[in-house]
């Protein structure tokens, strides 16, 4: 476990502010790496499903629904999912909030690489390596055992509160999307949770996303290319400005945000248990030179020490175990350590290799 971070952490808020006309060097990414803007017009008309869960959990049709956008896509949007609209406004409202607060006050959360809960703008201990132009806070949640609310922002007032309303919320969504997965696979409805460790065992963390305003936005990303590496991911997604992008074959599709809508995932975890199945996605975040964007993912994973593995009842002689067992902690180290790296993380696990 690293303890400090291999250089100076820049704000990266606090250098936008400053009007720089250029990127500098440490935030320019290599050609290969660079965000792509589609002109083909079929990828531009793609978009993401979008499921209306009031028709999901009363009908049949609903779990093919919900199969199909995880096979095909990984990722898809979700309507009258039961997250109160206000509270979303409310909890992203606020987080805005504290990301405008002065650099000083948001720097007594700073963070580190040993838990990397707090405030900070790296992901991965690489020394030397391209970073984003991004900031963050991260937080855990769940379970209730590793929350520490003397560790969330205090300021705006009624931040923590509004932290804990939100994460409620999403967790009974997330408990729910958890046994729709199952069921769309075919299992019992609580397969996939016992596989977790149970809904009493389920770990649960929150980053806030902020990307600033960027001066040259063609050389950079908000966030570079990686899949998820727990189970699902719920997104509360900037109501006015894109920037999340999914790759669809060669191409990436940017998400049109659906009004009051969440953006769900699929992550590695998911993928190893449903034998590759369900697939978790790469995605990225792209910025932007005239405005800024504040996002919200709460991650829902697995109890972090017991093996994850394929689900035994998804498995066929044509298709025996894809994946190898391993503990979510470990898993989630390799990528703190290494920061986002594609679908590299997942496919390092095939059985094959």
């Amino acid at each position: 476990m690293v303890a400090s971070w291999p250089e100076p952490i820049v704000s990266v808020q606090a250098l936008s502010k400053t009007g720089v006309s250029t990127v500098p060097n440490r935030y320019v990414k290599p050609a290969h790496q660079r965000p792509v803007h589609n002109s083909d017009q079929s990828s531009l008309d793609m978009e993401i499903p979008v499921l209306d869960m009031s028709d999901v959990w009363k009908n049949p049709e609903g779990l093919r629904q919900v199969r199909k956008a995880c096979e095909e896509w990984g990722f898809f949007q979700v309507v009258n999912h039961g997250v109160n609209h206000g509270l979303m406004e409310r909890v992203r409202g606020a987080w805005r909030e504290f990301f405008d607060l002065p650099v000083e006050e948001k720097r007594k959360y700073a963070n580190s690489p040993d838990t990397y809960e707090g405030y900070g703008s790296r992901i991965g201990v690489v020394k030397d390596a391209k970073l984003d132009w991004s900031d963050y806070f991260f937080l855990n949640y769940l379970p209730s055992s590793i929350r520490n609310p003397s560790k969330w922002p205090s300021q705006p007032s009624k931040i923590r509160e509004l932290i804990e309303e939100y994460g409620e919320e999403v967790r009974k969504l997330c408990e729910r999307l958890v046994g729709t997965l199952s069921e769309s696979l075919g299992l019992e409805p609580n397969h996939l949770m016992k596989a977790f460790g149970g809904e009493d065992n389920a770990g649960a963390s929150l980053r806030a996303n902020f990307y600033p305003k960027c001066p040259q936005p063609h050389l950079t990303l908000g966030l570079s290319s990686h899949s998820d590496p727990g189970g699902i991911t719920i997104v509360l997604s900037d109501e006015n400005v894109a920037g999340l992008q999914i790759r669809r074959g060669d191409c990436w599709v940017t998400v049109k945000s659906v009004p009051n809508a969440l953006i769900v995932n699929i992550g590695d975890q998911v993928q190893i248990l449903s034998n590759g199945i369900y697939k978790s996605v790469e995605h990225q975040v792209i910025v932007n030179s005239g405005m800024d964007r504040v996002s919200l993912a709460l991650f829902y994973n697995p109890r972090s020490d017991i093996p994850i593995a394929p689900v035994e009842e998804l498995l066929t002689e044509n298709r025996p175990a894809l994946y190898k067992p391993i503990r979510f902690d470990e898993y989630r180290l390799m990528i703190r350590q290494k920061g986002p790296s594609g679908k590299n993380q997942v496919d390092s696990l095939l059985a094959s290799t």
